[in-house]
């Protein structure tokens, strides 16, 4: 029997939030976004959690969440180490800059040894999001065949700045194309993203990436090589900022023909926290599902 495990990508710096998102409480007795991903996740099936954290906020990660989460969930850490780099490559000095979301994956692959869905600490997926990558693991997902759950790009978008989205192509379920663009934003209720200083309208179906993925292990040694080969194509160019993020690397094992990867959608909305102007939207979207009883009071009893 399968018992796939959720991972979290919760190593981030926060930098345009000013501050440690990932276990910022926005429920009523100080719950963060990510203990209501974890929630939702038992619910559907997980029973295990592995959380990529930074070594030194561990002890905040248990104070604020995981003596918690411990009640029903199995929870392990994967530490994503700035020096844990390919043979030959070092930590620039000066460097603080994490080296990006595919070298946060690798973090975890000597904890993780079993198919797993992972996602974003500071976003909130909803319940049948988990269900629809959960069965899909079961099911679906093996070393040549992965899966996402997309959403709509407009949907994604803060009224507080630009964002960062993999977006989505389709073809017969699948995805065919994904590629990184910066500076979305939210014009009129449409997204627009900038291009040369020029803003171009994407269709309201756009679909993107929110870094909700289906992988088996195998995931592991394929970003090795591509991680290896960004450093040896960026490292001496942009030695304080390159970064390597998961959408690049899915797409360029999906234009190598390596996987397939399916495109799964969710009937629940997306929303999170970018920027702290976000957190009041979130705080009140939270108490409403408590008041509705699609929460309860206390999650963990």
């Amino acid at each position: 029997m399968i018992n796939p495990t959720l991972v979290i990508l919760a190593a981030g710096m926060g930098s345009r939030y000013g501050g440690m998102k990932q276990i910022d409480g926005v429920g009523s007795h100080g719950e963060p976004i990510i203990e209501f991903s974890i929630y939702d996740a038992h619910e559907a099936g997980f029973n295990k959690v592995v959380l990529i954290i930074k070594r030194e906020h561990e002890h905040l990660f248990k104070k604020c969440l995981t003596d918690r989460v411990a009640k029903g969930m199995e929870v392990a850490f994967a530490y994503q180490d700035m020096d844990d780099l390919p043979e030959g490559y070092t930590v620039p000095e000066g460097r603080i800059k994490p080296w990006g979301t595919t070298h946060a994956l690798l973090a975890c692959r000597d904890v993780v040894h079993e198919p797993f869905a992972i996602i974003n600490a500071d976003d909130f997926y909803g319940k049948d999001a988990y269900k629809v990558i959960y069965k899909a693991l079961c099911e679906q997902v093996s070393d040549d065949n992965y899966a996402m759950v997309g959403y709509q790009c407009a949907k994604t978008l803060t009224d507080h700045g630009t964002v960062t989205r993999g977006v989505c192509q389709e073809k017969d379920g699948y995805l065919s194309h994904i590629v990184e663009v910066q500076k979305i934003a939210r014009k009129d209720g449409k997204a627009f993203y900038e291009d040369n200083g020029e803003w171009k309208e994407l269709p309201d179906d756009t679909l993107v990436s929110m870094n909700f993925w289906g992988f088996t292990p195998k995931i592991f040694d394929e970003c090795k090589g591509i991680f290896k080969d960004f450093l040896d194509q960026n490292y001496e160019a942009n030695p304080m900022k390159c970064e390597h993020v998961i959408p690049t690397a899915v797409g360029e094992l999906v234009n190598r023909g390596v996987c397939k990867v399916a495109m799964l959608s969710s009937t629940d909305d997306w929303f999170g926290v970018t920027y702290q102007e976000d957190k009041p939207y979130v705080v009140k979207r939270v108490a409403e599902m408590k008041e509705a009883g699609i929460y309860p009071d206390i999650l963990w009893k």
